[in-house]
């Protein structure tokens, strides 16, 4: 009876082996896809997102509603946290950032990520994210690509972040991201995409 549960159970594993996605590493035909899709992603400079983003520390965490609108190196994004009912306002570019919202006249810094985690307590690295968001490398770092049997990416390690693509729209061209787990140590950004626009 133990030799067949045994061989019935291995049958299971094979089977679930079998159907599990095909994880490709980089190569010249992978990276020669990849750089035509960032080339097409990347003219249109004029796009938007709306979902939801759930971020986590490890210990605390929270989500937001989501709009995030990019015009050229300028991004413009509204968050709406349903439970608490706060609204924030975060725009700027690579060289600064303005968050409304958080306290009663808007804060200024040079850096978006330190001070969303200073005034909300999410960490959250918005300039890669522009890019990482679309499935793209962000111009600063190193970048690693693991692909789907699709070739398009499921994973992305850069800046220390672990990016994985757990879904992706279909139905446009160039395919874009629907679900995007960003990890890097005990931070966790997690990013649903309902609805793409792009000029």
């Amino acid at each position: 009876m133990s030799r067949v549960r045994a061989l019935f159970v291995g049958l299971i594993v094979l089977s679930l082996a079998a159907c599990a996605p095909q994880r490709i590493r980089q190569d010249d035909a992978t990276l020669t896809a990849q750089s035509a899709r960032e080339a097409s992603l990347r003219d249109a400079t004029r796009w938007q997102l709306a979902g939801r983003i759930a971020v986590s520390n490890g210990e605390d965490g929270g989500n937001a509603q989501i709009d995030w609108r990019q015009d050229g190196k300028r991004y413009d994004l509204t968050l709406n946290a349903p439970v608490t009912g706060k609204r924030w306002h975060l725009y700027g570019d690579a060289d600064s950032a303005t968050l409304e919202g958080a306290r009663a006249t808007p804060l200024v810094e040079r850096d978006a990520a330190s001070l969303l985690e200073r005034e909300i307590g999410w960490h959250v690295p918005v300039v890669e994210l522009e890019y990482w968001v679309r499935g793209l490398r962000a111009p600063s770092g190193k970048a690693e690509l693991v692909f789907d049997e699709r070739h398009l990416p499921s994973t992305l390690t850069q800046s220390g972040w672990t990016i994985e693509y757990r879904d992706w729209f279909d139905d446009v061209q160039p395919a874009l991201p629907r679900k995007v787990f960003a990890t890097r140590g005990k931070h966790r950004v997690r990013l649903f995409v309902e609805s793409w626009q792009a000029q």
